[in-house]
């Protein structure tokens, strides 16, 4: 068993991103920890390269039972045995991210997006607490105008057999960079199947609405028992989420404004920020580190 294992969901418009992120994985994490990449088949040539000791392809048919067909190259994903609705991609992205790290042997699996970049030394001895890996928890962060994490919260507790949430705030558990622990994956497949009446892969799929950390979080928070449950760390990613490109100048100023706790940086692939704004936002957090 290692300490560590990566895992990044991917797909091609995101390769240039994801290589900033392998980079940093291989100078950042202890040599035995592999980097573990699940992409679509029809990406398979664009992320071979990065194939070897430190960093396992995973496409998603290796991931699926066999009923799982997709619909032309690009197309959503169906159950053959329950083909209504369609998985949509992203809610397939959560479902592998779960299916995989139950698969891990090893003590922690950290969950990172393709636009974040590791900018610090992963020491997991500040990372594990009574042996388990720490979890991104905000208290209060989700508010009543966050309307799909109020959804996913609902969406989480339902499908775990627990009563209603009370209304906002609520514990957000979204971000692009997290600690999962493989067992409580394993305890929360199990959880979802045993409420759902059928393999909890199906289950999750069948959500047209689903947010894989909210439930992993809910899980976590409310269904193991309360010895069982990971400490707290909400510092590990310094994070900007809008949706307007940065300019070099942005940029910097946002790395300026990394943690002293952060062991990451993300800028949101969806802002469309060019390489050389992200470059220099790298540059800045790995001189402020």
């Amino acid at each position: 068993m290692t300490e560590l294992a990566v895992i990044t969901p991917t797909h091609g418009p995101d390769a240039e991103l994801f290589a900033e992120l392998h980079r940093s994985v291989l100078e950042h994490t202890s040599d035995d920890t592999v980097h573990h990449v699940i992409i679509s088949p029809v990406w398979r040539k664009v992320f071979q390269r990065y194939a070897g000791p430190r960093c396992r392809v995973w496409t998603y048919p290796e991931l699926l039972p066999g009923s799982y067909l997709r619909l032309g190259p690009r197309g959503p994903w169906v159950d053959a045995r329950r083909p209504w609705p369609p998985v949509r991609g992203w809610v397939m992205q959560q479902t592998l991210k779960l299916a995989l790290t139950a698969r891990m042997d090893a003590d922690a699996v950290l969950i990172a997006d393709s636009d974040v970049v590791l900018v610090r030394p992963v020491r997991m001895e500040r990372f594990m607490s009574g042996g388990r890996p720490r979890l991104f928890r905000e208290p209060k962060g989700v508010t009543p105008d966050m309307d799909r994490h109020v959804l996913w919260h609902r969406v989480s507790r339902d499908m775990l057999g627990l009563p209603p949430a009370p209304p906002p705030p609520l514990t957000d558990y979204v971000t692009p960079l997290n600690f999962w622990d493989p067992a409580v994956a394993r305890a929360l497949q199990d959880k979802v199947a045993e409420i759902a009446g059928r393999p909890w892969l199906d289950a999750f799929n069948a959500r047209l609405h689903i947010s894989e950390f909210m439930l992993y979080g809910v899980f976590a928070d409310e269904v193991l028992p309360a010895a069982e449950r990971p400490a707290s760390d909400n510092t590990l990613s310094h994070n900007n989420w809008q949706r307007s490109p940065l300019s070099t100048e942005e940029a910097v100023a946002f790395a300026e404004r990394l943690g002293p706790g952060a062991i990451a940086m993300m800028i949101s692939a969806k802002s469309r920020t060019g390489p050389e704004a992200r470059q220099a936002a790298i540059r800045r957090c790995a001189e402020i580190a």
